[in-house]
């Protein structure tokens, strides 16, 4: 099974477009993901979807915006606020973790290789096979 992060930008008004995937494949909508970490003296959270697989071709993606968004702990947001929102109308909880920031890897496609590892090891998302 292959299983990709597709980033769609830093949850701005690509926030609003990630919202959106998740109503529409609802059905789909396995996890939502909040990703807190510091950057640059910044609190700052990724917000992510993850869908189950396709049918066909074996292909899960994971939607994410990454490190955009306040992290709503220590300074509450409305983006987080309508991705919690949304989360609660599809009957899901927010999984939190604390990660290492992207920028701390050579290039971002190591940073997600280390989100799957994460989610894989905590079965958030099936073993490779």
């Amino acid at each position: 099974m292959i299983q990709r992060f597709i980033e769609l930008g830093q949850g701005y008004s690509d926030l609003y477009e990630l919202l959106e995937i998740a109503r529409t494949n609802k059905h789909r909508v396995v996890h939502f993901m909040a990703f807190h970490t510091k950057m640059n003296e910044k609190d700052v959270t990724s917000l992510a979807v993850v869908l189950n697989p396709t049918t066909t071709g074996d292909f899960q993606p994971i939607y994410i915006c990454r490190e955009g968004v306040p992290n709503p702990e220590k300074k509450p947001n409305k983006r987080f606020g309508l991705f919690k929102q949304l989360a609660e109308e599809l009957g899901k909880e927010i999984i939190s973790f604390e990660v290492k920031p992207s920028t701390i890897f050579a290039e971002t496609d190591l940073y997600y290789q280390h989100l799957v590892g994460i989610l894989r090891m905590n079965r958030f998302i099936p073993p490779m096979q």
